[in-house]
This record gives C-alpha cells, sequence and structure tokens, in this order.
C-alpha cells in the first residue's frame, strides 16, 4: 500500500495479488470518450475516490493507475474509520481535439449505471465544474460547486499529524522554536506554512514557483531554498507536499531530519524505503493517514455528516498517528507496516502484497 514501485504489467495479475473487487470499463463511440472505475474494496461502504482526467501512454497504465490508487482509498478510508471502501476512476485525456463537458456527461451516466458502488470525486486534471456536470447525472459525486474546497480540512488534518510527530518524537507539545521545511507551496502547502508561521515555526521553503516562493519569504519570514536540496536541509521536520517518490534512493542517505510528515501522496518509492527510514530512526507519519482530511471533508459533504463530527474525524488524526507511532516501536515494525495492519483489519481482509 505504502509505496508506488513497480507494478505488474498483468492488471489480473495486480487484481489478484491485492484483492481486488471489480474493475469497470466504459468506451462512448460518440465521443470517444474512455473511462475506468477501479472498485478495490467495499466492505466498509460504497468506494469513494477521485476522479482522474490525464494523458497516459497507453490504456494498461491508466488501468494500473486506477487500481493502485482504489487500493490506496481503500486503505485511507479505513484509517480515518470512514464508513467507506476505496475505490478510483480515470478518464483518459487525448491528444486530439475533444469535448471536455460531453466527455464528463457521459462519465456521469457511467457512474450511474454502477447503482451507489462507486462515488466519484475531484482529482488531478479535474475541477468542480467537471462535477457539476457528474451531478447532473448522478448523485454519487462528491466535490461540486456547493460542497466547498477540501483541501483547507487537508491542511487541518496535516497540522495535528506534524503535532502528533513531535509530541512522540521530540516531546513537545508546542511547535514554536522547531525549524520545519516545506517542498511544495501549492494550496495545501501554503497553507500549512501559513499555521506553521503563526504558531512560531522557522520554515524553509523550495517550490518550482518563483513567485509563491518570493511571497512565502515575504509573508512568513522563510528561507528559501531549490526543490533539488529541499529534502536535505537539515532541520526538525521535513514536509513534503509536492511529488510523489520523494523518499528513494538518492534521497534516503541526504535526509537531516528527525521527522517527516507531509501531505504528498506515495512518498515512498518502494516498500524497502520504510524500512531505512525506520532504521534510521527517521518517524515517518504514513502519508495516507496523515493526508486524510480532505477525504474525511468529501466523505461528511456526501454522507451528509454534521460538521462537528467531520472536524472531529480530521482532529482524531492526531490520535491516529500517536499509536501508529507506538505500536512501530512496541512491534518494532515501521509506521507504513503498522498503518496497513489496522486498516485491513478494519477491511476485514489479508494482507496482500
Amino acid at each position: 500500500m505504502h509505496s508506488i514501485e513497480k507494478s505488474p504489467d498483468d492488471f489480473m495479475e495486480y487484481a489478484r495479488m491485492h484483492g481486488f473487487g471489480d474493475v469497470h470499463f466504459k468506451v462512448d463511440p460518440a465521443t470517444g470518450m474512455r473511462a475506468i472505475v477501479a472498485i478495490h474494496n467495499t466492505n466498509l461502504g460504497p468506494a469513494l475516490g477521485g476522479c482522474r482526467f490525464v494523458t497516459y501512454e497507453n490504456t494498461n497504465q491508466a488501468i494500473l493507475d486506477a487500481m493502485r490508487l482504489a487500493r490506496g482509498m481503500s486503505y485511507k478510508s479505513a484509517l480515518a474509520n470512514l464508513p467507506l471502501g476505496g475505490g478510483k476512476s480515470v478518464i483518459l485525456k487525448p491528444n486530439t481535439p475533444y469535448d471536455r463537458a460531453a466527455y464528463f456527461h457521459h462519465f456521469g451516466d457511467f457512474v450511474q449505471s454502477l447503482n451507489g458502488q462507486y462515488i466519484t470525486a475531484m482529482d488531478s486534471g479535474t475541477d468542480v465544474e467537471d462535477m457539476d456536470i457528474i451531478a447532473a447525472h448522478t448523485p454519487y459525486v462528491a466535490s461540486t460547486s456547493l460542497q466547498g474546497d477540501p483541501s483547507p480540512y487537508t491542511v487541518q488534518g496535516l497540522l495535528r499529524g506534524i503535532q502528533a510527530a513531535v509530541l512522540f518524537k521530540l516531546g513537545k507539545d508546542r511547535l514554536t522554536g522547531l525549524h520545519m521545511t516545506i517542498q511544495g507551496l501549492g494550496h495545501v502547502g501554503y497553507a500549512i506554512a501559513n499555521l506553521l508561521h503563526q504558531q512560531g515555526v522557522r520554515l524553509t521553503v523550495a517550490d518550482t514557483n518563483a513567485a509563491i516562493t518570493a511571497r512565502a519569504v515575504s509573508e512568513f519570514s522563510a528561507r528559501e531554498v531549490s526543490t533539488a536540496v529541499i529534502h536535505s536541509v537539515p532541520c526538525d521536520v521535513y514536509i513534503p507536499c509536492a511529488l510523489g517518490a520523494i523518499i528513494n534512493d538518492a534521497s534516503i542517505n541526504e535526509f537531516q531530519t528527525t521527522v517527516i510528515a507531509g501531505a504528498a501522496n506515495n512518498q515512498l518509492e518502494h516498500i524497502r524505503h520504510a524500512d531505512m527510514l525506520h532504521q534510521k530512526e527517521i518517524l515517518y507519519a504514513p502519508d495516507y493517514v496523515i493526508n486524510a482530511g480532505g477525504v474525511i471533508y468529501a466523505a461528511s459533504q456526501y454522507l451528509d455528516t454534521s460538521e462537528s463530527a467531520m472536524h472531529e474525524k480530521v482532529n482524531n488524526i492526531h490520535q491516529t498517528l500517536l499509536d501508529i507511532f507506538q505500536r512501530s516501536v512496541t512491534e518494532k515494525q515501521t509506521t507504513c507496516a503498522i498503518a496497513d495492519r489496522i486498516a485491513e483489519e478494519r477491511m476485514l481482509i489479508s494482507g496482500a502484497g
């Protein structure tokens, strides 16, 4: 669950290895729309997961991406104690002209045809306008324009996770005076920088967008470094909020931190990197636990959960991580292995792959 290592080329073999439920395909000859819905596990409830609209080298790559992401959503929802399973969808973005609205109208019909097994939402390449089109065809959609932006809740959960890691590893119940580095200043990265600055944290930041980095330097008295070296800056907490696979063979020996706790998805390039962090006594907050605030919010909008109950689940990321950290020490296992085991126990499945 906790890496983006190379998947088998045969998606049926991947399905067998990881206990998949269903994979659905839809082709619309009139518009050329090609879509995939992967449903990993529905033991806890219908499968919730976003819809990606990106370009792939080939169809098999798109299928495996949808399946890998769907499996991740099962674990994320289980660890967040949501009554939901894990799914993901992909619409293959063409390199030739296409009618975007028509694509999403037909995709909405596709989702409706699955009779509630799958609930879609925003993901890479899709926006609230796309979700509004889908919602004209099916009620099984979250993150429409009426439901709002989930990123503030991702940020809230990220902050609670950082606080848990600092408490466990450094024995501090306040963040004041600590030095933290942030890789990536998108919606989540910039917002967490703001919150940490307000709490007296000294920041070093990096982003490919020079303007946003300059703004962080001005507003938060942050120090700027290049994206090539941000992971190697000595700090108390390293917060990756950009691309995945940032914990890899090249970076693993360059970290000079005691904690890695960020919102980026799929931070580990390979399972062995979790073992290496554990051996180096770097505390790693599994990304699919600490960044769950967004899916908690999306689920609350779909399930019509009260605002107080939703905030309670986001804040509970703090306790969930503390439990994982303690079990990791007690059982001498990586934090990812412990998180996976908890999720699998809740989903009533045995670990695979």
